[in-house]
């Protein structure tokens, strides 16, 4: 130190606080500050869903019974949902047949072999963009596409096609997210060991980014669960009569086993009946098919995690 430079105290004594004591309260309080904000958060969170599940609950009350789960729709009496929860579910499949093996396979492309360069950041900004456009725009997309252009008319893979170009981004993106996250580490452990680079993708980044995947997964189908608006100018809007299961034919639009065929969802027959406003049994039918959508994401997404961490268990040896 130079002659005649101030010096510091590091070690201040009685009655001068110093600095690093003034940098650590302040330290300290930020961290609770933070910590208090984010567990309000997830407090209001826990709130808000527990107060919808609770109201659809109470809503639904009297409502739900396995008569009005496995039944057809009435338009006469109550009657039941079966023919349109058996479309929400035959359409998350087909959807996420889709969706959910090229979304993987995009992510892995972009975190494991392509570069940093001018087409990769328009990529990225593509998927973003597609995932915030209005799924009305995407509706009217697939309406002229796929409707209209190719002639296809009302069907259940006119919808899933539909939603996997409104839900492809999303999963790409996250699988992306989910495979960076992975440490490096692990991959040049296991290159070390003389794996190749498919090799330690296949048996050392998936298996970890199981978590991440299973997450991205889970919002895909949330949307596909809750999408009416896509569904609306797709799939169709009448109300489904009785199924034959018994009919195993796929290119029948007959059979429910066909992709050929129109499919109202559970959200849209919600939307239909809401917005036409008939029927004496209106209120509750919507009440209890509120509350079977919701119990039907929930089911969805609790098992989706428990699956997630048994694979990971398998895969990883965890």
């Amino acid at each position: 130190m130079s002659a005649g430079a101030p010096s510091i105290d590091r070690q201040a004594g009685p009655g001068r606080p110093s600095l690093h004591g003034k940098s650590s309260r302040g330290s300290m309080l930020a961290d609770r500050v933070a910590t208090a904000v984010l567990w309000g958060t997830g407090a209001f969170v826990l709130l808000l869903l527990g107060a919808i599940i609770v109201h659809f609950a109470m809503a639904a009350w009297g409502v739900v019974s396995p008569s009005f789960v496995l039944s057809d729709p009435s338009d006469s009496d109550l009657g039941g949902i079966f023919p349109l929860l058996w479309n929400s579910i035959y359409m998350l499949a087909l959807t996420l047949m889709v969706s959910v093996p090229v979304g993987i396979l995009g992510g892995i492309y972009m975190s494991e072999y392509a570069g940093d360069n001018a087409v990769t950041s328009a990529i990225r900004f593509a998927e973003e963009a597609i995932s915030s456009v209005p799924s009305i725009v995407v509706g009217m997309f697939g309406l002229i596409l796929f409707v209209d252009e190719l002639h296809m008319g009302f069907t259940a893979l006119g919808g899933a096609l539909a939603l996997t170009m409104f839900n492809l981004p999303l999963m790409t993106r996250l699988a992306e997210q989910a495979l960076r996250a992975v440490p490096q580490d692990e991959r040049s452990a296991s290159l070390a060991l003389g794996a190749t680079k498919w090799q330690t993708i296949r048996h050392v980044v998936l298996p970890l980014a199981i978590p991440g995947l299973v997450t991205g997964v889970i919002l895909t189908a949330g949307r596909v669960f809750g999408e009416a608006a896509v569904l609306l100018f797709t799939a169709g809007i009448g109300t489904p009569t009785h199924l034959n299961f018994g009919n195993l034919d796929i290119t029948n639009p007959a059979s429910p086993w066909s992709p050929f065929r129109p499919a109202t969802t559970l959200s849209v027959y919600i939307y239909k009946l809401q917005s036409e406003g008939l029927g004496a049994y209106r209120n509750q039918i919507v009440d209890g098919s509120a509350a079977l959508l919701i119990a039907l994401v929930l089911i969805f997404n609790l098992g989706a995690r428990f699956l997630g961490r048994v694979l990971t268990r398998r895969l990883t040896a965890a």
